[in-house]
């Protein structure tokens, strides 16, 4: 599995678990304390191991974001790709082996504070 199809399965998973949480929520908001004191406990006990598994899966996907920038930055060149390259970023790729290019509107991009299309490799280019 690479390593797009895994953040995938972390955002479905961070969306499903947050779901289930927002139902939590609601069921919570129309018990009667007074008269499901257990259910409501219990609620409450499967809510806080929620948001307890969400943080950690959202830390967890930090993490591989940072990891991912980390070996981007520490590639010897990079620079901003042209309109000219970006209208044939085919022919760029060819031309140049194991370009990496990162749009400033994708999740890399953002966390790495990316203003413009940028283009890293280990060569020159």
């Amino acid at each position: 599995m690479n390593i797009i199809a895994m953040k995938e399965v972390e955002k479905n998973e961070i969306k499903r678990l947050s779901d289930r949480l927002d139902a939590i929520r609601h069921q919570q908001a129309a018990l009667s304390l007074v008269e499901s004191a257990e259910k409501y406990a219990e609620l409450e006990k499967e809510k806080a191991t929620l948001e307890a598994e969400i943080e950690r899966l959202r830390t967890q996907y930090s993490q591989k974001l940072s990891k991912e920038a980390q070996k981007l930055v520490n590639m010897p060149f990079k620079r901003a790709i042209t309109k000219k390259e970006q209208a044939d970023l085919g022919k760029l790729k060819k031309s140049v082996r194991g370009i990496v290019v990162v749009h400033p509107m994708t999740a890399l991009g953002r966390e790495m504070g990316l203003k413009e299309m940028t283009g890293f490799a280990k060569s020159e280019f």
